[in-house]
């Protein structure tokens, strides 16, 4: 994996839905290595982003190429190999066990008539680890925790093995413990040369792990930038319109509601 090379851009992004237009003129490049929070109000435009960067819809205005090609470009399992979308929400309708769920993520590394065989179930197995569900594998996905299924739903985007992760809202039914073991994940995938864009509400969390911040101010505004320049007390009290203070905790600004 290069370190630098750019998988996401988008120029000049102007978006749409139920007849509101959001982020109009945003720009953003996603390196390698980098890690993207998308940040702001309820119902500002981030997940209306977060599809629109995976190919799932099409923006109204400008573009998005995903490693230099469109998405409509890619064939539809080269695409699922190279970039991967944690939905905020998870559906299970049918009983399952952990580890078939787990092995959904590894459908785009199957040929047309293949079958997950020791290896994928390995892959599973490691994932589950990663996420603190080890001895799990067996249990009904019907019979989980909120916390749990999260848990669950990223060891299927690990074991998917993307190069770029898009998540929305990854720390959802997350308890402290797991919240910052699962963006620690993230953050050590990124260093190995993928890059992560993702859905955050903690103005504290965006802080401890983003690279860039794609702020949107509630009122179809949005600006892109580096998460210094951008996670500033004024500009983050005008987009949540509520006044927010910061203080240092050993060298490190913590935002706090007012």
């Amino acid at each position: 994996m290069n370190a630098g090379e750019i998988l996401l851009e988008a120029r000049d992004l102007a978006l749409q839905a139920g007849g509101r237009v959001f982020c109009c003129g945003v720009s953003l490049e996603v390196a390698a290595g980098r890690c993207v929070v998308l940040l702001g109000p309820n119902g500002s435009g981030k997940t209306t982003l977060l599809h629109t960067l995976a190919g799932l819809r099409a923006p109204a205005a400008g573009s998005v190429s995903l490693a230099g090609r469109a998405p409509q470009a890619w064939p539809a399992a080269e695409l699922a190999r190279f970039r991967g979308l944690l939905a905020q929400q998870q559906d299970d309708h049918f009983p399952a066990t952990v580890l078939e769920t787990v092995l959904v993520g590894r459908h785009p590394h199957l040929g047309r008539w293949g079958w997950e065989g020791a290896e994928d179930a390995a892959v599973a197995r490691e994932a589950l680890a990663a996420v603190g569900l080890t001895g799990m594998a067996a249990r009904d996905v019907l019979t989980l925790s909120g916390g749990e299924r999260q848990r669950v739903a990223i060891a299927t985007l690990l074991v998917q093995a993307p190069r770029l992760l898009l998540l929305d809202e990854p720390t959802n039914h997350l308890d402290l413990h797991h919240q910052i073991a699962a963006l620690d994940l993230f953050r050590d995938l990124a260093g190995q040369g993928r890059a992560v864009v993702m859905v955050l509400h903690d103005i504290n969390l965006a802080a401890r792990y983003a690279d860039s911040v794609v702020l949107f101010d509630g009122d179809g505004g949005a600006q892109a930038g580096d998460a210094a320049a951008m996670l500033d007390a004024t500009r983050l009290s005008r987009a949540f319109d509520h006044p927010i203070g910061v203080v240092d905790d050993a060298g490190r600004s913590i935002f706090v509601a007012r």
